[in-house]
């Protein structure tokens, strides 16, 4: 009877799991318990509103640096005997596509001059639209049959049995973006430089170098554009630039560089191929030329954000100072505080 009290007794001991005592974790360690007082709140606030207001002056002087040209062309670019239905316009291969249009640079554009296609309400973050790729068929050629993912864009039947699988498969390949910029002043073609535009982590590890293009556009519908079958995917950027997807229904994506000087009042001649269709949903195409500052592109919204946090801040503190001025109040003793009474044993 007493070893097995004995034995209850230590086996209780052995798996209590109270925790030894120290100031940890009793919550006994020093602690800053500052005391809001007037002076500190004022002084809080003003400090916030003079480093927030400076900040957002200078992005706000930045973005204004930004010069952008931004030229929708989806509507221009329709011929007028097409005006009724543009859908059949855009999806007949014998209509012409080319369109020739004008655009003015209001301010000196120093290199680089960033050119890109935006398009608006396109739902690139759709879920279905999303997960409609194969990443390891894109990064290695020995999983060029891993479709399972890029239904319905996955396969092309070659007869009632076999099958062979596309390469890149899945809808947002499918749907490249296939409009073409040529762009010419004073009789000159610009040189649009597509080097360099997809991120190096996409280039060196997303899209594999010895997997090329296989079975792409084949058959009927044609999403977009086509790729080059003898060139690896890891070199084509127009592809990786397309397949990194846009988290919002209007976006811009990086068509190419200009790296010449381009003056106020210049006038560019844009000969454009209208082929991407964005009548069938209501969207819009747009031509964006861009230069950029140590902000980036422009982007009005960081220094509104700032001035509008530090004005708020500026006009709390001078409304503190203007209470604490004309109604003060009596300010408590700290010492009657609970952490600051002295007990007496």
């Amino acid at each position: 009877m007493n070893n097995q009290v004995t034995n209850g007794a230590s086996k209780s001991k052995r798996i209590s799991k109270k925790p030894q005592y120290s100031r940890f974790t009793q919550q006994e360690l020093p602690a800053w318990k500052p005391i809001l007082t007037p002076g500190w709140v004022i002084a809080s606030f003003l400090a916030i509103a003079f480093l927030f207001i400076p900040i957002g002056l200078v992005s706000l002087f930045a973005s204004e640096r930004v010069v952008e040209i931004v030229y929708r062309y989806d509507q221009d670019c329709v011929p007028e005997m097409y005006r009724g239905n543009v859908t059949a316009y855009i999806q007949n291969s014998l209509t012409n596509k080319t369109c020739v249009e004008n655009i003015t640079v209001p301010k000196k554009m120093d290199p680089p001059i960033f050119v890109y296609y935006q398009l608006d309400n396109f739902y690139q973050n759709h879920r279905r639209y999303v997960k409609s790729r194969s990443d390891k068929q894109l990064r290695s050629a020995a999983y060029e049959y891993s479709t399972k993912e890029c239904e319905p864009k996955e396969r092309v039947n070659t007869t009632p049995v076999t099958w062979v699988p596309i390469v890149p498969c899945g809808l947002i390949a499918w749907s490249l973006f296939n409009d073409t910029y040529n762009l010419i002043m004073e009789d000159k073609v610009l040189d649009i430089n597509k080097k360099g535009i997809a991120w190096k982590s996409d280039k060196n590890v997303k899209f594999g170098s010895n997997v090329y293009p296989k079975n792409f556009q084949y058959g009927a519908p044609i999403g977009g554009g086509k790729l080059n079958e003898s060139i690896p995917l890891s070199e084509q950027e127009d592809l990786m630039v397309w397949m990194r997807t846009a988290a919002l229904p209007t976006f811009r994506k990086l068509y190419g560089k200009i790296n010449t000087s381009l003056e106020a009042h210049d006038t560019i001649t844009v000969v454009l191929q209208n082929n991407y269709n964005t009548y069938s949903f209501g969207g819009q195409k747009k031509l964006v030329l861009s230069t950029t500052t140590w902000i980036g592109g422009k982007n009005d919204f960081l220094g509104i954000a700032y001035l509008t946090v530090g004005g708020i801040c500026l006009f709390m503190a001078l409304n503190f100072i203007l209470l604490y001025v004309f109604k003060p109040r009596p300010l408590g003793d700290p010492s009657y505080l609970s952490w600051n009474r002295k007990t007496v044993s």
